[in-house]
């Protein structure tokens, strides 16, 4: 008998992907649940869009704003450790 483990060859999906995945599912049902036009009104702006438009939107500028508040963290956590 041998005593070495055999290892799977598959990869694991990590928590962060199967999130992703996830929520984008939700994102995806969202929008095809919500596809009429809504108006916004902010100050002196009035605008129409389609819902499912502005959901996506929306979703990327949150995206973009997750990603660079994690750029940001590593990069203070990388100028802590040459100090």
């Amino acid at each position: 008998m041998s005593d070495q483990v055999a290892k799977p060859d598959a990869k694991r999906l990590g928590g962060g992907v199967i999130a992703s995945l996830v929520g984008l599912g939700v994102l995806v049902v969202f929008v095809l649940q919500n596809r009429e036009d809504v108006t916004f009104t902010f100050l002196f702006l009035e605008f129409t869009w389609p819902m499912w438009l502005y959901t996506i939107v929306i979703a990327i500028v949150g995206a973009l704003i997750w990603f660079g508040l994690g750029v940001m963290r590593r990069h203070r956590r990388r100028q802590a450790r040459r100090d």
